[in-house]
């Protein structure tokens, strides 16, 4: 399981960081897709931010599990927020946000996982 959990979480990780570039290149499929949902071009650097802090977060997780359950909960959050500013604005094209909102449910339940897996192993 533990391979599995590392697969997700650096490909969870890259697609954040992936995603974070746009924000802060201020390409056109990101500012057309914000623009869509009401999302001021002002804020994309604070989101991309926020995406590259829970990659990172993830990343260290690996290491450190507080810091990982953090961050895959921070991203979850966020995406759900995402869907619901989309949904409210009535852009319905969720597809991207509701692919990073599952790849980041899959990091934190395999981390979750994993980590119970290793606690009851460390109990015996």
């Amino acid at each position: 399981m533990f391979p599995l959990y590392l697969a997700v979480t650096f490909t969870t990780a890259a697609m954040n960081v992936f995603a974070a570039i746009g924000d802060f290149a201020r390409s056109k499929q990101v500012s057309t897709a914000m623009a869509r949902a009401g999302v001021p071009d002002a804020w994309l650097t604070t989101l991309g931010i926020l995406k590259t802090a829970g990659a990172l977060g993830l990343l260290a997780g690996i290491g450190v599990p507080l810091i990982g359950t953090a961050a895959a909960v921070g991203l979850i959050l966020y995406f759900v927020a995402a869907i619901i500013i989309h949904v409210r604005a009535r852009d319905y094209t969720l597809g991207p946000a509701a692919a990073f909102l599952l790849l980041a449910i899959a990091a934190l339940v395999l981390e979750l996982h994993v980590r119970g897996a290793v606690a009851l192993v460390a109990a015996r």
